[in-house]
């Protein structure tokens, strides 16, 4: 399916519903972790999450009668696919909240798109950035800098807290792991619910084995599963990981890919005010101006940003309802 794709027009009701969920839902999971992390160790508490997601979607799929095969091939893909975005990209933003505010990770996480254009700029089939689109990608990465400038001035104590970077590093894996789904070969057009469902419960068991290893069931007590703690699991795991990805997918099939990509420019502002009403996080200048730089750079990136590579393109199917996404999004 290509991005020619005809869309057949819903009620207007049923899509303001659909991207009312989406905004909530994928606008809260950052706080949701915040709070989930603070008992529960992390590992466990997104890949248990995850592999879990992944078998709702699994059983969801054989109750419609689909078969659940994949050939060698595509079941390897998306095997490297869940790596890069679940073990790697949401893997580390349950780390790194441990210690980082929710706003702070919504905004770093923005960043997700500006890395995505930089990687489809360098792959020689990939689509080339015009000046304003190099010109949105070096206000993203200026944004950055402003909203770590208070962590920046204090240089020597930089790395002591290493949460920013490993943001940073989750919406580079997530945006790898979104650029590899795009250029798929063609003949591997299999469902896209079926491939993602197997990317949860690949990157979801990973992370899992991973917090095993690292001895996270030692610390698993009863005192750690606190009321908040079991609330952000299943918030997470129904409205994050089903309600929110249903509605991306569903709406993928109804209105245009640009139209659905508003997603990442309300999602940090709908994180910003769940975390400053309901968890007291503050926000400082740095914070909103950084926010509004990055945004303002992933605008120019997305919107008028793109020309044709002058390589001979290669056709790429229509996206997973993993790509562009962000790495709290399943």
């Amino acid at each position: 399916m290509t991005y020619a794709a005809t869309f057949k027009r819903p009620a207007v009701w049923v899509t303001i519903l659909a991207f009312a969920c989406l905004y909530i839902s994928w606008g809260t999971t950052y706080l949701a972790i915040r709070e989930g992390v603070q008992t529960l160790p992390p590992a466990l508490f997104g890949g248990t999450r995850l592999a879990a997601a992944g078998l709702v979607l699994l059983t969801y799929l054989v109750a419609r009668g689909q078969r659940l095969w994949l050939p060698p091939r595509e079941l390897l893909g998306a095997a490297v696919v869940g790596v890069c975005l679940f073990v790697i990209g949401n893997g580390l933003i349950t780390f790194a909240e441990k210690s980082v505010p929710s706003i702070v990770t919504a905004v770093l996480v923005t960043t997700t798109p500006i890395w995505f254009a930089l990687l489809e700029a360098l792959w020689p089939w990939g689509e080339r950035l015009t000046w304003r689109g190099w010109f949105g990608l070096a206000l993203g990465l200026a944004g950055v800098f402003v909203l770590l400038a208070p962590e920046l001035r204090q240089i020597d104590h930089f790395f002591d807290d290493l949460g920013p970077l490993l943001i940073l590093t989750s919406a580079f894996s997530w945006a790898v792991g979104s650029f590899i789904l795009r250029h798929r070969k063609k003949g591997e057009q299999g469902s896209h619910l079926l491939s993602a469902a197997y990317q949860m419960v690949i990157g979801g068991t990973i992370l899992t084995l991973i917090g095993l290893v690292a001895g996270e069931a030692q610390v698993l007590t009863a005192e750690s599963l606190t009321p908040t703690a079991i609330f952000s699991f299943f918030y997470l795991l129904v409205v994050g990981s089903l309600v929110g990805f249903v509605s991306y997918n569903w709406l993928l099939g109804h209105v245009s890919p640009a139209l659905v990509g508003t997603y990442a420019f309300v999602n940090p502002v709908v994180a910003i005010l769940v975390g400053w009403l309901i968890a007291g996080e503050s926000l400082s200048e740095w914070i909103l101006g950084g926010v509004a730089i990055i945004l303002a750079g992933v605008a120019l990136v997305r919107i008028g940003g793109v020309r044709p590579s002058r390589v001979k393109t290669k056709k790429v199917t229509a996206p997973s309802p993993a790509l562009a996404a962000d790495p709290v999004s399943a």
